[in-house]
C-alpha cells in the first residue's frame, strides 16, 4: 500500500468517531432502503442508505447549504449540465486532491456546472475553497438533513458521511451518468466522468 493510500485510510478512520459523536442520522434514514456490496473502506463493507438511481431517470431535486449558509437546490441549475461530485470530507487528502482536480476541470467544461458536496460544515468548506483557490466549482454541505445523500443513495449508514460518487445531470434534468467508487479511499475515474459531462453538455 502506498504511503498516500495508507494516510488516506488513517484519515478516513479518524473521521468515524467524530462523525458518529457529532452527527445524528435524520429520521428519514430509518426508512431508507439499505444497499450493500457497493462500497468498502479497506476490507470493511459499508452500507449505503437510499435508492438505487438509474441513468435516464429524472434527477431528484435536493437541498444543500452554500458556504454563506444560504440554501441551494439542484433546480437552481435547471437547463445546464451539472456534475455532482460527492466526497466524504474535503479535509482528507484523497477528497482534497479530487476536488482540486474537478475545480481545474470545471474551467474547461463549457455549459456545465460542477458541484462538490460533502458533510463538512459550510464554514470548513469555505475555508478549504479559500485555501485552494477553488473558484470554478460550488461547494455544498449536506450536513443539515442529508437530503442529497438519502435521495441519491450514497449516505453511509452509521457514519453520516457520503460515499465517493459522481452524478451527471443533463440539461433536461435527467441522470446521464453515475459512478460510485468501490473503495472509499480511492479516487474516481476522472476520464470517464469528464467524458460523460462533455457529452451531456454537447461539447
Amino acid at each position: 500500500m502506498s504511503s498516500l493510500r495508507r494516510f488516506a485510510w488513517l484519515a478516513m478512520a479518524a473521521l468515524v468517531p467524530l462523525a458518529c459523536a457529532s452527527q445524528v442520522e435524520p429520521p428519514e434514514a430509518a426508512k431508507a432502503p439499505e444497499r450493500t456490496g457497493l462500497v468498502s473502506r479497506g476490507t470493511e463493507p459499508l452500507v449505503l442508505l437510499g435508492p438505487a438511481l438509474e441513468v435516464g431517470q429524472a434527477a431528484p431535486d435536493f437541498t444543500a447549504v452554500r458556504n454563506d449558509m444560504t440554501e441551494a437546490h439542484l433546480s437552481d441549475f435547471a437547463g445546464k449540465t451539472v456534475l455532482v461530485a460527492a466526497v466524504p470530507s474535503l479535509d482528507t487528502p484523497v477528497c482534497s486532491a479530487e476536488t482540486q482536480r474537478f475545480n481545474e476541470e470545471a474551467a474547461k467544461l463549457k455549459g456545465a456546472v460542477v458541484l462538490a458536496i460533502s458533510m463538512d460544515l459550510p464554514f470548513a468548506q469555505g475555508r478549504w475553497c479559500g485555501l485552494h483557490d477553488a473558484r470554478n466549482l460550488i461547494a455544498l454541505s449536506d450536513y443539515r438533513t442529508a437530503d442529497f445523500g438519502l435521495k441519491y443513495g450514497v449516505l453511509i449508514k452509521g457514519l453520516h458521511l457520503e460515499a465517493r460518487s459522481i452524478f451527471i445531470v443533463d440539461p433536461k434534468g435527467r441522470i446521464a451518468y453515475i459512478q460510485i467508487v468501490p473503495q472509499l479511499g480511492e479516487q474516481p475515474d476522472f476520464d470517464a466522468a469528464l467524458a460523460a459531462a462533455r457529452k451531456a453538455a454537447g461539447s
